[in-house]
């Protein structure tokens, strides 16, 4: 009994001991940003993202898990208590109160300020380490019909609807949603049969007519739809897309109705649905026979940027939740964290999460720069790049950190209400699906490699990564340069395999990721301050021999474990 009392006295502690703000707990985050935004910058940032670390802790993670504890998830509510039509969905009343706070934090409001993008990717950072929470992808949609509408609304779109999109309020702040699949295209959206036809009663909008076969956010106010103009060609250059609200009075639902919620695997707590729409009232983003690309580039690129920075913030929380704990729990009379293979682990962890935060954080620079208005045609041809490539890695990592974290704690990693990780594993499950699966990236890339020659453009941006590292690169710096040379060459040949690219497109294409990662992470470890540089240079070091070393073998490796150790640092101990 004793022996009992004893190891639930540590599990006690464990809990105890948990961030009090995970802002200040992922100090690698402060550090990426002021190499990539700057430090004026950072330091400006600082103060909301301390408050959202608090708030995450506070009040969005306890609702979470008080929604996921009691699977209290949203139901469908066609018609109210006198009869009306009103098609609403219904939350737990602990989903209000996490919206309240991801809103407050100015997740929305952010994005054409000044290091916007910056700061609204460090929010969602933080904001990930709930999993999706609920409020994740309707934050994520919001922002890509903010970008719509800012770049290709027309200014009476922009006027009625930007002020409500951007709002701090959650009560009164408008939500987007993006509704592009469809049951018989998927990601083929170019077969896409909804239909769009001129209204009779307004000649700026339009009536739409067909079914959506997966609508996240189907709470939302707002819908972005793509839709086909009657007359219009087939094929994805047919495609508009087009602004629908869900109510024109403030109650009746606008020509849709919801056949049922998805049952999903993760991202439980979103509303995610089958709609149909009967003559919905809508208007366009944008010229009619832009729509498409309007829909890639403002909608999919946006989701597909800050998919990756939400894998990136579910793998940090899972290193936190498996590091911690192994401080804690014992076997054979000694805490776990002293055990080399747990500390492999460990670290095998930390370098993914790392590397995952190195390239996302790379692409928000360009993403800046794009917003800006101050992107080159060479930075512009990298973002199309990596934007895709980068999620297909990111998203595969997050689940695979994940599922080591549980791992790590044994069967109460299985165990639903002992710590976040299977919301957390499950929730990544669905984040590699969304926006795009890993075969439908690659093609993109595939496609793009021989019709825009991206490669050029990507290996000169890495060879100017390692640029910023210069000599203290070293040896692993020469190792990312040799595996430029020969990944490059092998995804033009598998490039041109097809219009899909041929089968070992899909392999080139994450090593050439890790490529990516390996020279971000050296150009951090150049800059990081004094005292924390030997754990950044060990987690480069790390990465980049089991990544971009051929044949090498750790144990063969006599600076191996030392290099765990040092990139563990204060969090191994």
């Amino acid at each position: 009994m004793a022996d009992g009392q004893l190891g639930r006295d540590r599990l006690i502690a464990w809990r105890a001991e948990g961030p009090a703000n995970y802002y200040e707990a992922s100090p690698n985050l402060a550090r990426v940003l002021a190499l990539r935004a700057g430090p004026a910058a950072l330091a400006a940032m600082t103060p909301r993202l301390t408050e959202l670390g608090r708030a995450v802790v506070e009040v969005i993670e306890p609702a979470v898990a008080e929604v996921e504890r009691h699977r209290e998830l949203p139901a469908s509510l066609p018609y109210d208590g006198v009869g009306r039509f009103v098609e609403k969905v219904e939350f737990h009343p602990a989903h209000r109160r996490s919206g309240a706070a991801v809103w407050s934090s100015g997740l929305l409001d952010v994005q054409h300020q000044d290091s916007g993008s910056f700061l609204q990717a460090a929010l969602f950072y933080l904001l990930s380490f709930v999993g999706e929470g609920g409020h994740g992808c309707p934050a994520v949609c919001t922002a890509g019909l903010i970008r719509a509408l800012a770049h290709r609304g027309s200014p009476a779109l922009q006027e009625r609807y930007l002020p409500g999109l951007t709002s701090s309020d959650y009560d009164h702040a408008l939500r987007g949603s993006q509704f592009l699949t469809e049951l018989q295209g998927g990601s083929d959206v170019g077969a896409n049969t909804v239909a769009a036809s001129p209204d009779t009663g307004d000649p700026a909008a339009w009536r739409l007519t067909g079914e959506k076969w997966f609508c996240s956010v189907a709470d939302a106010d707002l819908f972005a739809v793509t839709a086909r103009p009657q007359g219009a060609p087939g094929g994805t250059r047919g495609l508009g897309c087009f602004l629908v609200p869900r109510t024109l009075d403030g109650t009746t639902p606008n020509g849709f109705r919801i056949r049922r919620l998805k049952d999903k695997l993760g991202t439980r707590a979103l509303a995610s649905a089958e709609i149909e729409f009967d003559g919905a009232v809508g208007w366009p983003i944008g010229a009619l026979d832009q729509g498409f690309h309007i829909a890639v580039e403002e909608l999919l690129n946006t989701s597909r940027w800050l998919n990756a920075v939400g894998s990136t913030g579910i793998m940090r929380r899972a290193y936190l939740e498996a590091s911690s704990f192994a401080r804690y729990r014992s076997a054979f009379g000694t805490p776990i964290i002293g055990f080399p293979i747990v500390r492999e682990q460990l670290v095998m962890m930390k370098i993914e999460e790392h590397a995952a935060l190195a390239s996302t954080m790379a692409l928000t620079a360009l993403t800046s720069r794009l917003d800006a208005g101050s992107a080159d045609d060479e930075e512009r041809l990298v973002h199309r790049f990596l934007v895709n490539a980068n999620k297909y890695v990111t998203s595969i990592a997050a689940t695979t950190v994940v599922h080591q974290g549980i791992e790590l704690l044994g069967g109460n990693g299985t165990i639903e209400d002992f710590s976040p990780l299977p919301r957390l594993y499950r929730d990544s499950i669905v984040y590699e699906s969304w926006e795009g699966t890993h075969n439908v990236l690659c093609a993109q890339v595939a496609r793009d490699c021989t019709r825009f020659e991206v490669l050029g453009p990507v290996g000169a941006w890495v060879r100017g990564e390692l640029g910023r590292a210069g000599e203290t690169a070293g040896p692993a710096g020469s190792s990312v340069l040799e595996a430029l040379e020969r990944i490059v060459g092998r995804l033009a040949h598998s490039a041109a395999g097809g219009p899909h690219g041929a089968p070992g497109f899909r392999r080139g294409l994450g090593d050439m990721v890790r490529v990516i990662q390996g020279a971000c992470l050296l150009a951090e470890a150049a800059v990081t301050e004094d005292a924390h540089r030997p754990e950044k240079q060990a987690v480069a070091s790390l990465f980049v021999r089991k990544y971009l070393v051929p044949g090498h073998d750790p144990d063969a490796d006599p600076d191996w474990s030392d290099l765990v150790d040092a990139a563990l640092g204060a969090e191994g101990t």
